[in-house]
């Protein structure tokens, strides 16, 4: 589905959105939702075993008092592969918790980016989402890139990018993301695939 009938769809139904309730706004979200869907290069199955990660990662720290108590974790699962984030106290936290998320089924590989420091504040962790904002937007503003093969974390101002795209499609994808006020750094954590 081209990236323009996306943003019709979603500009639709957002004025609407917030005057229903329950299984309507539901619908309207799983339209939208099911435009990404459909340009994924992931299968069906490999997005909803991420998904799975994503909830199971967190799970798995929360059993563990010490860790969850004294930091501040983001997961993100793209194609079976873990970027951890945010911020935990020591070296050996980082390491356990990176062997937490490598236990969980299905997970390929671990990319650790946990920085060993206090939990970030709300402010900061607004800042980050204010960014990836402006990045989301900056990517589906580029003609030559569909932005729904992107996915974009920030964490204290640097971006990490993911996603399965082309060799073009990820030098597009971090040329535009440098570009975008807020940015300190670009990780690129694509996989590359065949043009």
């Amino acid at each position: 589905m081209n990236r323009w009938i996306k943003v019709a769809l979603l500009l639709a139904a957002l004025p609407a959105a917030g005057q229903l309730t329950g299984c309507a706004a539901l619908a309207i979200g799983g339209v939208v939702g099911g435009a990404a869907v459909l340009t994924d290069r992931r299968t069906t199955g490999t997005q909803v075993d991420d998904q799975s990660i994503e909830l199971k990662v967190p799970e798995l720290i929360r059993a563990e008092p010490d860790l969850w108590d004294s930091s501040h974790v983001s997961t993100t699962s793209f194609n079976s592969i873990v970027l951890l984030s945010g911020e935990t106290p020591s070296e050996s936290f980082k390491e356990r918790i990176g062997a937490l998320a490598a236990s969980v089924p299905k997970v390929r590989r671990v990319h650790n980016e946990l920085a060993i420091a206090a939990p970030s504040s709300l402010s900061a962790r607004s800042a980050d989402a204010w960014t990836t904002g402006k990045v989301k937007t900056a990517l589906l503003n580029e003609m030559q890139l569909d932005s729904s093969r992107v996915k974009v974390v920030t964490e204290k101002g640097v971006v990490y990018l993911m996603g399965l795209v082309t060799n073009a499609e990820a030098e597009k994808a971090t040329e535009v993301t440098r570009r975008v006020g807020g940015v300190q750094r670009v990780v690129r954590l694509f996989e590359l695939i065949a043009s």
